[in-house]
């Protein structure tokens, strides 16, 4: 998808998978048309994006793509020249590791870039976990905050969540967190001691997978759950 006549590229942000599931049970045709037409990609992990891309144009040549690698350990000074493409008239995609980029995603640097740099921005219809987990939640979907994961530390989490609780209950405004896999177990058991008897707890987790398991219940209802969190992609809600 080369812009020719001196024009600069667009910036595509593209959707993945939130698991392993055939793409396009969960994306849109839109999603496969456009790889199919992009060799220049900034991704998370050169590895998975390549299985992601072979898995939805697997006609695609390999050799062909460009990727760029954004994650933790990308230094800020490199990201302006992953745009370089798009200034020699190639548009590029943004590939996060699992739904959408930007959200959640480090994408959200280049997108800014570009925007400073006057390159336009398409973002494409695909799975946000945040969004999906709201949508079946039960809670506001008029007035909500995401706050990215909570502290690591005990007490400092147990403040943090008696916080928002605080803010969604002066607010009517759903809270919505994340934390790592491993951890999911833990976080629950946290929220449901932390929170009062009647705030209510939304988790979303595998959404869009086979195993997907979403429900919502207050904090006292929820000590009567047995449920295995564990290594699961989980969304957590609370509003009280």
């Amino acid at each position: 998808m080369s812009v020719q006549n001196g024009k600069i590229g667009k910036v595509y942000l593209i959707p993945t998978t939130l698991g392993d599931m055939p793409p396009l049970e969960v994306l849109p045709i839109s999603i496969k048309q456009t790889i199919e037409k992009l060799d220049h990609y900034v991704v998370e992990n050169e590895k998975t994006a390549r299985h992601f891309i072979k898995k939805i144009s697997p006609r695609k040549s390999q050799p062909s793509l460009k990727l760029f690698v954004l994650n933790k350990f990308t230094e800020a000074a490199e990201i302006p020249s992953f745009l370089n493409p798009c200034l020699e008239g190639f548009d590029v995609g943004i590939l996060s590791e699992a739904g959408c980029p930007g959200i959640a995603d480090p994408g959200a640097a280049v997108v800014k870039i570009a925007h400073d740099k006057n390159i336009q921005v398409v973002p494409l219809v695909g799975p946000s976990s945040i969004l999906l987990a709201l949508m079946a939640s039960g809670m506001n979907g008029q007035n909500f905050a995401f706050n990215g994961y909570l502290p690591i530390d005990g007490s400092e989490r147990k403040k943090y969540i008696k916080g928002l609780e605080r803010k969604s209950k002066e607010d009517n405004q759903s809270q919505v967190f994340i934390e790592t896999p491993y951890r999911n177990n833990k976080m629950l058991e946290e929220l449901i001691k932390t929170l009062a008897p009647s705030t209510r707890i939304c988790v979303a987790a595998d959404i869009t997978l086979p195993t997907e398991y979403i429900k919502t219940k207050t904090a006292i209802n929820w000590k009567r759950e047995n449920v295995d969190l564990h290594k699961r992609p989980a969304i957590f809600i609370i509003q009280a």
